[in-house]
């Protein structure tokens, strides 16, 4: 049988054990999140990018204002920069590309067009275009490379959305009555193409803002707790961890360095919404869901990391970027912004 000083012996192993552990605990994620930076790969042209796609490791594709493409084949050392001829005065603010040959590219609005390539974008072939009054495309969602959805604001207050089922071949827009109705001043944000993602393999969520803010995930319309109304405001991207836990990025783009109402995250499907104890530094355009618990935001002001399901942000770096995303089939993330700026996550 165990003595009684035994167990106070063990008792008190247990108490001390107890905060090194914690303490233990809080340095390894302090040291993890310190560990993540961004590595510049190129700025200076006069370029702002709101598109970003990585179909792998090594292939890289942007666009921007102004007709302007970017790709890289070699993970971000070189660069080729083009302007799609015909298209010189566009605004490209979401792309999708499936390899370093096959792209699909979406420009806003006055009118909007979805163009595609299939010889690495010395070529483009308009297989989308509506100059219909109030259209104003946002972002592009692939399942793979045969479906895909595009999103675009409210015209007769309804959210436009269109489908392809032919590797973006041809685009066709769902009937009006499928189209889920939207609120006075609720819109769509086109910051960074991120504001519709697959769910599953069948269907899409996507994220709403301006004077209301909602998520819309099959025929729900879930509202955001995203603070005051605003028509800069709201939710700007959404990022999915599995069919239950989403994290949402947004703020005020005229208010770039508030960190209130700028992050929301649920663990059961919208049904409850928190916010972070440390919340990221400032509006936020983009987030991108990495692996395990570990999530990355960027902005106007900063990029930051989180690994505990957004608990804690850390700013990791000060420049400002309005898109990252996720190699598809690899682990690296880049990050394009306003001045030809391009990053790397460096861990």
């Amino acid at each position: 049988m165990q003595s009684i000083f035994a167990c106070i012996t063990d008792q008190l192993k247990i108490q001390v054990m107890k905060p090194i552990s914690i303490f233990i605990v809080l340095l390894l994620t302090t040291i993890s999140m310190s560990a993540q930076t961004v590595q510049l790969l190129t700025s200076g042209r006069k370029i702002s990018m709101r598109g970003l796609s990585v179909p792998n490791d090594n292939t890289v594709w942007v666009c921007g204002n102004n007709g302007q493409i970017g790709q890289s084949l070699d993970g971000g050392i070189t660069w080729k920069w083009s302007v799609i001829k015909g298209y010189e005065k566009t605004e490209f603010r979401d792309i999708e590309a499936f390899d370093a040959y096959t792209a699909v590219v979406m420009g806003i609005a006055e009118p909007a067009y979805i163009l595609r390539t299939v010889d690495g974008g010395q070529n483009w072939t308009r297989v989308f275009s509506d100059s219909s009054k109030g259209m104003f495309l946002d972002a592009m969602e692939f399942w793979n490379s045969q479906s895909g959805i595009v999103i675009g604001d409210p015209i007769k207050g309804r959210f436009f959305i269109a489908r392809t089922f032919d590797e973006g071949r041809n685009w066709q827009g769902i009937p009006e009555n499928y189209r889920p109705l939207a609120d006075s001043g609720e819109a769509c944000f086109a910051s960074s193409g991120t504001n519709i993602r697959a769910l599953n393999k069948a269907e899409a969520i996507f994220i709403s803002g301006g004077l209301s803010a909602h998520l819309f995930i099959r025929d729900k319309k879930i509202e955001l707790p995203l603070g005051t109304r605003k028509e800069s405001s709201g939710a700007n991207s959404i990022a999915i961890k599995n069919k239950k836990t989403f994290m949402i990025a947004g703020g005020d783009f005229n208010e770039k360095d508030a960190s209130s109402y700028n992050c929301i995250f649920t663990s059961d499907a919208g049904k409850n919404w928190q916010t972070p104890i440390e919340p990221p530094h400032g509006y936020r355009s983009c987030v991108v869901y990495l692996r395990k618990k570990q999530w990355i935001m960027c902005g106007l002001n900063g990029v930051d990391f989180t690994s505990d399901d957004g608990k804690h942000f850390k700013l990791i770096s000060k420049d400002g970027y309005h898109v990252c995303a996720k190699s598809k089939k690899g682990k690296t993330v880049y990050f394009a912004g306003g001045g030809g700026r391009i990053g790397k996550l460096v861990r």
